[in-house]
């Protein structure tokens, strides 16, 4: 699998543009992860990889989606982007995830690219802005990755994303990065509507014949002012889900890449374990995207690697979710979010500004942390590489010798924020747990 995924990505991808992949996001990458584990010896946290949404518009209306896409735009200007990712590389940090809305609607999105060629960028899109003139610009760029979102086949795709003729205009930006030796991937989020066409060998297939070089599957999340939980997949999928991923990373020359499993297989959140925070198109610090509140802005004198590490609010929720789960807090846990998010007064940083109100509607839910269904990763390169460099960091000591404090059962949650430990949470959680 290796070699021949290597032989692939040397044939298809500019070599300029691969060599900043490897230095920018490879080596100095692994340092600034390093760089992270020291900080953490000491009691300090900054993320090495920062997740900014730089702009709420898009142009699809898709399915459960939390960002306010129709509301009047919210953006942050080339100057305060350049002074936020200059700040962090003064503090060891080179990788940084654009997100939107859609990133490529940002009319200085290529400027604040240009801008760091020592960093590395990995931009988060439907793919249809991507022309041929701009595909041509980013491989001149040459530091960063498209990662092009597809959710189904055509009439998924069109049920999914909310418009007309979504995949044909999706996959003609995928042909136009992949044309000019963009290094590109796709990115599905699996749900009940794509989990059997997607999440299989002939998909991948198609993909790699396309010439694509990595995907990510991420389990679509019910959050936000118009969650659909008809499209959140069971306890059984989710581990369907992780078990197909380790497979083909094992058998299929293309990257696989999830954010939410150690190399044992254990389930982690890279918010609880420090390793991620986003920022939202007006520059609030927030714990994650869908967990919508801050009490921090880019925008403090203080630059964002003093603001975030000094934050209390940001401090607390990484210990709150570690102490309470493996998973993602906020869908198995979406009473303590709001116990906590009004323990500190954090503002609602939405538009639409119900995101209290929406998380009060949740009900608790499965989420990666299934007790018992570890899939360890089988291929050499991926243990070594979460082993070192993405793993838990000893975040969740606590839990995993006590067992997590808080129970979650059909009826709702027991306990509060103070709660006491629960141990007998680990023995019966598989039953006790909305289920999907």
């Amino acid at each position: 699998m290796l070699p021949q995924l290597a032989y692939r990505i040397l044939r298809t991808t500019d070599l300029r543009a691969l060599w900043k992949f490897s230095w920018n996001f490879g080596v100095r990458g692994m340092l600034s992860v390093e760089r992270f584990k020291r900080r953490l010896k000491k009691g300090e946290y900054f993320p090495p990889f920062i997740y900014v949404s730089i702009i709420n518009s898009c142009n699809l209306r898709c399915q459960g989606c939390w960002v306010d896409v129709a509301a009047p735009r919210n953006s942050i200007d080339l100057e305060s982007m350049n002074r936020l990712i200059t700040d962090a590389k003064a503090n060891g940090n080179v990788f940084f995830g654009i997100l939107g809305g859609e990133p490529f609607m940002h009319p200085e999105l290529l400027d604040i690219l240009e801008s760091h060629p020592d960093c590395y960028f990995q931009v988060f899109t439907n793919g249809q802005f991507i022309t041929d003139k701009i595909a041509a610009r980013l491989r001149r760029l040459g530091n960063v990755t498209p990662l092009i979102s597809i959710e189904g086949r055509e009439m998924v795709s069109d049920e999914r994303r909310g418009k007309k003729d979504v995949l044909n205009k999706t996959l003609r930006g995928l042909d136009n990065a992949l044309k000019h030796k963009v290094l590109t991937g796709v990115a599905t989020s699996v749900c009940q509507s794509n989990i059997d066409d997607l999440l299989s060998e002939s998909w991948l297939n198609e993909l790699i014949k396309r010439g694509v070089h990595y995907v990510w599957f991420h389990t679509y999340r019910p959050v936000g002012p118009e969650m659909n939980t008809q499209l959140g997949l069971s306890q059984e999928q989710l581990v369907a889900v992780r078990r197909f991923i380790v497979n083909m990373r094992a058998k299929m020359p293309i990257g696989i890449i999830d954010a939410y499993y150690d190399d044992k297989g254990q389930a982690l959140c890279p918010m609880s374990n420090g390793v991620s925070h986003h920022v939202s198109p007006k520059g609030d610090i927030e714990p994650c995207p869908i967990i919508q509140f801050s009490k921090d802005s880019i925008h403090d004198s203080r630059g964002i690697y003093k603001t975030i590490r000094d934050s209390e609010f940001l401090a607390d929720f990484r210990k709150l979710s570690a102490e309470s789960t493996r998973g993602c807090v906020v869908l198995e846990r979406p009473d303590l979010v709001k116990d906590l998010v009004q323990k500190h007064g954090a503002k609602d940083t939405t538009v639409r500004g119900t995101a209290l109100q929406e998380l009060e509607a949740m009900k608790p839910r499965f989420s990666q942390w299934l007790p018992g269904e570890e899939i360890p990763e089988k291929h050499w390169m991926y243990r070594i590489a979460k082993r070192f460099w993405f793993n838990d960091f000893n975040a969740y000591q606590g839990l995993d010798a006590a067992g997590p404090r808080h129970q979650t059962t059909q009826g709702g949650p027991e306990s509060k924020l103070d709660a006491p430990s629960s141990p007998a949470h680990n023995a019966g959680r598989k039953q006790v747990v909305t289920k999907s």
